[in-house]
């Protein structure tokens, strides 16, 4: 038997989720605590303690992001070949941890070395401990939609006490404390998950051990040279920040050989498999336009807080990177039990949307949330200064968006896709997150704002306004039109619901 492959829940749909779900739930929490931490500084820290440019800011965040949702393609790719989901889980936990203590060391060379560790490390971890939950559902149990939500909570607790703790250490004490106290947390995740493997059982292990130690260069075993060529890749992905402009060959090139490759493997699939694949391509690629209006969370909106809203709340002056970046994940973790509860509540009555549906929906919340930014911007003109109130409003709309369809899109992926393949479609829809960073890293710098002003509200708040009322126009447009499509996408998902 494959042991990727998804096996039956030990408890029926009537009692629960199972168990293991919230192993994997707190695994992922506190490696999202690290992640989101140190995303949370990258911009500041390169525009004010290293000095870039904003463009050169903007590039090399985006490069970095791009990076960081790529190398899941790969991973997921020697997960479902060689290592199996939870080999590849601990590899990149380790990997991840080491880049984040070495950010903490306060030397020249450790901000590159740091960022490509965690690269490296993210690709194998993040695709496949998502995949393990699919693992603990079958294709069409309606609690799946509803267990991916419960995980994605799991993610957004981390990355809002991430994004909280981390920024205000980063910001109000030191930059390279703030880096080192993710490193903490990330060796918490890789514990907990490490002890409570155990309790997957046969879920996730690698699909033929005789081929993991089998001899593949001089005598090596597959496994050690998997481990020993991620860690050749490191120079490599330093090399190419120092280079960053040819990411948009490497980017845009990758794009077009997966969107190939799948269709290579769909036309030699039956029929139904096939238009499952379609169905699952056409909406990977509408996710990359929303994951780059949604990433300015990452980038302009961290400038932007730190510059264009008013941070003050009874005469105290919160640290606006810390606000930023736990408004987010903090409306996350306060409306997933709602969407949680919602989607099955739905679907006893019938009235559940469809995936596409969905998708739709999250454009439409994206847009609304952004043109509520500008509405802020628009009334604030005398001062430069949009309320937090505002502020956290636009943010309201923008998660109800992102709740329509980043765990819809996990649940979405190992629904449609054949099991042998799950793990490498895992990892493309993160590569579709990671086209998506890099267009955000393009459409943040068309906000970068002159060196002359950064200081002045009233004349660096133009800048934001603009571009972010053509991001609300844009997602709504867009929203709309995948609502019209989705007829067409449904009946290509054919028996999957």
């Amino acid at each position: 038997m494959d042991l990727t492959e998804p096996e039956i829940p030990e408890a029926p749909a009537s009692k629960g989720h199972p168990r293991q779900l919230y192993m994997l739930f707190f695994a992922e929490m506190w490696e999202r605590f690290s992640f989101y931490g140190m995303k949370a500084l990258l911009l500041a820290y390169m525009v004010t303690e290293l000095k870039f440019d904003e463009p050169k800011g903007y590039a090399i965040l985006g490069s970095y992001a791009a990076l960081v949702y790529t190398m899941p393609m790969f991973g997921g790719i020697m997960a479902d070949r060689f290592l199996g989901y939870r080999k590849a889980v601990l590899f990149g936990g380790i990997l991840m941890s080491i880049g984040h203590l070495v950010l903490a060391v306060p030397e020249d060379w450790s901000f590159f070395y740091g960022m490509a560790f965690i690269i490296c490390g993210n690709g194998f971890f993040k695709p496949n401990i998502s995949s393990l939950v699919g693992t603990l559902y079958n294709d069409n149990d309606p609690r799946k939609d509803s267990g991916f939500s419960i995980f994605y909570m799991g993610i957004n607790v981390g990355a809002a006490l991430g994004g909280l703790l981390c920024g205000y250490v980063g910001q109000r004490i030191s930059w390279h404390y703030g880096f080192g106290l993710a490193g903490i947390f990330m060796i918490l995740g890789l514990v907990v998950f490490y002890f409570g493997q155990k309790s997957l059982k046969h879920r996730g292990l690698p699909p033929d051990q005789a081929v993991l130690k089998k001899p593949l260069f001089i005598g090596i075993p597959t496994e050690v040279v998997i481990y020993v060529a991620t860690l050749l890749v490191i120079p490599a992905i330093v090399a190419l920040f120092n280079q960053y402009e040819v990411m948009d060959y490497i980017m845009f090139g990758l794009g077009a050989l997966s969107i190939a490759y799948i269709l290579f493997i769909s036309f030699q699939m039956e029929q139904a498999a096939r238009y499952k694949l379609f169905a699952a391509l056409v909406l990977i690629i509408f996710s990359t336009l929303f994951w780059g209006f949604y990433e300015q969370n990452a980038g302009s909106l961290n400038l932007f807080a730190m510059r264009n809203v008013d941070m003050t709340v009874a005469g105290v002056e919160l640290p606006a990177l810390s606000v930023n970046n736990f408004l987010p994940p903090a409306w996350v973790i306060l409306l997933s039990f709602v969407f949680a509860w919602l989607w099955p509540a739905l679907n006893r009555k019938g009235l559940e949307p469809s995936t596409p549906m969905k998708f739709g929906l999250s454009f439409v919340f994206l847009g609304i949330g952004f043109y509520v930014f500008y509405l802020g911007c628009q009334l604030s003109a005398d001062t430069g200064l949009i309320s937090l109130f505002t502020f956290a409003a636009g943010y309201f709309f923008i998660i109800c968006g992102e709740l329509c369809i980043s765990p819809i899109g996990l649940s979405m992926v190992t629904k449609l896709s054949p099991a042998k393949i799950v793990g490498m479609m895992m990892g493309i829809w993160f590569f579709a997150s990671a086209i998506g960073e890099f267009l955000a890293g393009k459409i943040g710098s068309l906000m970068s704002v002159p060196e002359d002003v950064v200081d002045q509200p009233v004349l660096s708040l133009p800048y934001y306004a603009d571009i972010i009322n053509q991001i609300g126009l844009y997602s709504i447009g867009i929203g709309v039109l995948l609502i019209l499509l989705g007829p067409v996408i449904r009946k290509w998902m054919g028996d999957v619901r």
